[in-house]
């Protein structure tokens, strides 16, 4: 884009600009997310990341609206209580969570639920989880093609912008006149957002 209008810029310059304007983003499309609802489905996802799997934790609603993500070294308890744990403080409670049978994901919610106090009805079905395995398709078909990531930190924004744009194209941002506004407008929005945070 840059290149058409004369402007000729190293691709490192554009790495170091995304690594330190992704975080922005992510931080103000939070702040203007619109609501989920109420049954969520969770599952965890493989991403490799300077030749090891790591594992990132995604929540969808029934409707396929993107309740949270969090990229983790381990799958075991602590992660993913620490994904429901970002999850519950972005968002309403759910009156339900589907998970799969992982027992690391079955003990953490369990625990957030004695911890808080708060009822949430948990189903491990895995045919009702379809909806985040095919959520999954549009992070893996980005992804595939880089061959993983060198380093957690670069590997965590990039995928915090996929989310992201994803997200914007299921139509989640709350932006004043958002609704009229096409993909790429409500980016720019987005990241006028940018000054003002």
């Amino acid at each position: 884009m840059m290149q058409e209008r004369g402007v000729f810029v190293d691709h490192s310059s554009i790495n170091r600009w995304a690594m330190r304007f992704l975080p922005l983003l992510e931080k103000i499309f939070r702040q203007h997310k619109r609501p989920v609802g109420r049954s969520w489905r969770m599952d965890e996802t493989y991403i490799k990341v300077k030749g090891a799997w790591k594992y990132l934790y995604r929540a969808v609603d029934k409707e396929g609206k993107t309740v949270d993500f969090l990229l983790t070294a381990k799958r075991d308890k602590a992660a993913a209580m620490r994904f429901f744990a970002q999850a519950l403080r972005d968002n309403d409670v759910p009156e339900k969570v589907t998970i799969d049978k992982s027992g690391a994901n079955k003990a953490a919610i369990d625990q957030i639920i004695d911890d808080k106090k708060i009822p949430i009805a948990v189903r491990q079905v895995k045919y009702l989880n379809n909806i985040v395995e095919q959520d999954h398709r549009v992070v893996k078909r980005i992804t595939k093609p880089m061959l993983g990531f060198q380093s957690f930190r670069s590997a965590k924004n990039v995928l915090a912008d996929i989310e992201l744009m994803h997200t914007i194209r299921k139509n989640q941002l709350n932006l004043k006149g958002s609704d009229a506004l096409s993909f790429a407008e409500q980016f720019y929005a987005l990241a006028g957002k940018i000054r003002s945070a």
